[in-house]
């Protein structure tokens, strides 16, 4: 006598579980363009890696004699599988199963995933689709009751926001709990023609009088320009490879550092086009990108939220093989001024880095905060007071370089003041307490009302405080460190990411979402 049967009907269930849906609903899937989960998640790790935990759990059905006739297992598939050879864990919503509804979730798997990759402090790669587990109408019929609303778990999801990375992948329609997972995460990408999310969908919102389609609602534009989403791509494929990347970045958890990869760009390659790259005349806007991309590692440099705050560039990049959290002032968007949105993402980047022990390089190009009564109605002073917070809270090695602009409290911004950090400046920088062009009326309209030839007279006062404000007059003072020649600029940031790497500390930081 063996166990045989038993391992036959272990066999027959699991072959029910990768039926998912059922033929049908698993068609309408693909149809629709979008992969199933179980071909989401091999696609994602590596092959032959994945697995599984809680396969067989779901809804069975059995006949009088107790015998198994049908089984449908749960709409979320979880796991631990590699990633370019490191551990995650993996979970993904399986649509094909009621939607994704609650009706046919076992919430413990969702808890469960979360718990694992907690534990076992391995990155977590949500794939998300549905609700996320989270509640339908027709869940007060299948269980005769009204819920009070609650999101049993959810206290995992906020510890590995601050101990392990997590991506989120919206590749459907997302909505309640599901969107709330999407943006729980350090990195986030959406499906550009597949991908929704919203707080409720189309039919729930046309109550309001707003029929919109669910591009129109929630499509990615919408969700990256909002800051909800970080980035958007045209295939399923491209999420993985983007997901894949990001974490190519990052440590295993907060408790690990960032590996450094063999380098393969040279380390004293200097840049000698630099010298040219700001315009003398300050009207003029320049390409900050170009900049950014000459001084890091080739080919290295993995930007986030592009479409959001656009006034700071945020992103990845590796310098001379180690990882770097890099900030840059993007001139073509109000002159590189921190608007609302450019200081909330500011903030959410700089938690980031300090979490996962990734030096910060900020090549600075900001006049300062954004005026005017728009500006006033964002409350962009409040926001920038909280990126101000991230700044200083920052223990993590700090570099700037200031490029051109630095002005006013969001100028002042450019490094934690409390603490050392290394700075450079080009022969380009200008800085002070406020831009010349916009205080020199108001400090000597006297002066100029007064001369017979006012026009004369403002030429005159320009020309003599440009020359005060020469940064070699605040290098005497000794009040910006040293000025270099930008085609220096790599070869000073090599130095930085190869002093900065013992520095780099591995301990619980739980910053990853602030108060």
């Amino acid at each position: 006598m063996t166990w045989q049967p038993e391992m036959d009907e272990l066999r027959r269930r699991e072959a029910f579980a990768e039926q998912m849906g059922g033929a049908d609903k698993v068609k309408r899937q693909t149809d629709g363009g979008r992969l199933t989960v179980r071909a989401r998640i091999d696609a994602m790790l590596d092959d032959g890696t994945f697995h599984e935990t809680g396969k067989i759990a779901g809804m069975a059905q059995y006949d009088g004699k107790n015998d198994l006739e049908s089984f449908m297992a749960s709409n979320f598939v979880f796991g631990r599988g590699k990633v370019n050879g490191r551990q995650v864990v993996v979970g993904g919503d399986d649509f094909t199963v009621r939607g994704g509804s609650a009706d046919a979730t076992i919430k413990e798997k969702h808890i469960m995933c979360e718990q694992m990759a907690n534990t076992l402090r391995l990155p977590l790669i949500r794939i998300i689709e549905g609700s996320g587990g989270g509640g339908s109408v027709k869940t007060i019929e299948t269980t005769g009751r009204a819920n009070v609303p609650g999101v049993k778990g959810w206290e995992w999801v906020v510890r590995n926001m601050g101990t392990v990375p997590r991506v989120a992948l919206g590749l459907g329609s997302v909505a309640g709990l599901g969107a709330a997972h999407m943006v729980a995460a350090h990195y986030s990408v959406m499906v550009k023609e597949t991908s929704a999310l919203f707080v409720a969908g189309p039919p729930v919102v046309k109550r309001l009088g707003q029929d919109l389609t669910k591009q129109e609602l929630g499509g990615w534009k919408i969700q990256l320009r909002a800051g909800a989403v970080d980035e958007a791509v045209d295939t399923e494929e491209e999420a993985f490879e983007h997901a894949r990347k990001f974490l190519s970045y990052l440590p295993q958890n907060v408790h690990n550092l960032p590996e450094r990869i063999e380098p393969t760009d040279d380390p004293e390659r200097t840049d000698a086009t630099l010298m040219d790259a700001v315009p003398r005349d300050i009207r003029k806007v320049y390409d900050m990108r170009k900049i950014v991309r000459s001084v890091v590692d080739t080919d290295s440099f993995f930007e986030m939220g592009k479409m959001y705050g656009r006034s700071i560039m945020t992103g990845l990049a590796r310098v001379d093989g180690w990882p770097v959290a890099v900030m840059a002032s993007d001139p073509r968007h109000y002159g590189g001024g921190w608007t609302a949105d450019a200081c909330r993402k500011v903030e959410r980047f700089v938690d980031m880095a300090n979490t996962f022990h990734l030096p910060v390089i900020y090549l600075v190009d900001c006049p300062g905060f954004l005026i005017g009564l728009e500006s006033e109605k964002a409350g962009t002073i409040k926001e920038g007071a909280r990126a101000m917070a991230a700044i200083w809270q920052s223990t993590t090695p700090w570099c700037s370089i200031l490029v051109r602009n630095v002005f006013g409290v969001a100028g002042a911004a450019h490094q934690n003041g409390g603490q050392f950090n290394l700075r450079y400046a080009w022969p380009s920088g200008r800085w002070g307490s406020l831009p010349l062009e916009g205080g020199i009326e108001a400090a000597y309209s006297a002066d100029i009302e007064a001369a017979d030839d006012p026009a004369a007279k403002h030429a005159e006062i320009i020309e003599r405080l440009e020359k005060l404000r020469s940064p070699f007059r605040s290098a005497e003072a000794f009040w910006v460190e040293e000025i270099i020649d930008p085609g220096d600029t790599r070869k000073m940031l090599v130095d930085f990411a190869n002093t900065a790497a013992p520095l780099r500390e591995a301990g619980p930081y739980l910053h990853g979402i602030r108060g």
